[in-house]
């Protein structure tokens, strides 16, 4: 189950965050994910400019779904990996108020609530990457902290979904 905290993670990874592999990505699943750390994914003054720290917290939820926090004043961000699905195998997985196919940085990707989540100041974007996909999350303070999460959360994947592993 995608829980409403849509990170997990593995807090600092010994490799850092930008690592190159000349994998194709149409090998294994997920092979281009396998040096990809989501804590060390944003930029400091990205967060800021989100209004969160940039200190991140390790937000594991599921093994096979790593990834990270990062807490403001009015919302927390979340970013996590996983190497086993696609955005489209995840879509057929059921359990939601909204999954809707998009793109986001001309990646496909869809906007998706979780079972219980619509009007409770959260959303999630999945978006492909690296064979896998990439979660990013956002959960208001209180449920009307954000006044649209989904289009604040947009924006920020658009932002930034361009540096995901291809």
């Amino acid at each position: 189950m995608f829980g409403l905290s849509a990170c997990t993670g593995g807090g600092s990874s010994a490799g850092g965050g930008e690592e190159t592999s000349s994998a194709p990505t149409s090998a294994s699943s997920g092979s281009g994910l396998a040096g990809f750390n989501p804590c060390t994914f944003f930029k400091p003054e990205e967060l800021t400019s989100f209004g969160v720290s940039t200190q991140s917290k390790d937000f594991t939820q599921v093994s096979f779904q790593p990834g990270c926090e990062w807490t403001g004043e009015k919302q927390t961000i979340g970013l996590q990996k996983n190497a086993e699905e696609t955005v489209q195998s995840l879509g057929k997985g059921g359990g939601f108020d909204e999954f809707t196919p998009t793109t986001v940085a001309g990646r496909e990707a869809a906007k998706m609530l979780t079972a219980g989540a619509t009007g409770q100041g959260v959303c999630n974007y999945v978006v492909s990457a690296g064979g896998g996909i990439v979660l990013y999350q956002i959960t208001g303070a209180m449920r009307d902290s954000v006044a649209d999460p989904c289009g604040e959360l947009k924006k920020i994947a658009d932002q930034t979904a361009s540096r995901l592993p291809e």
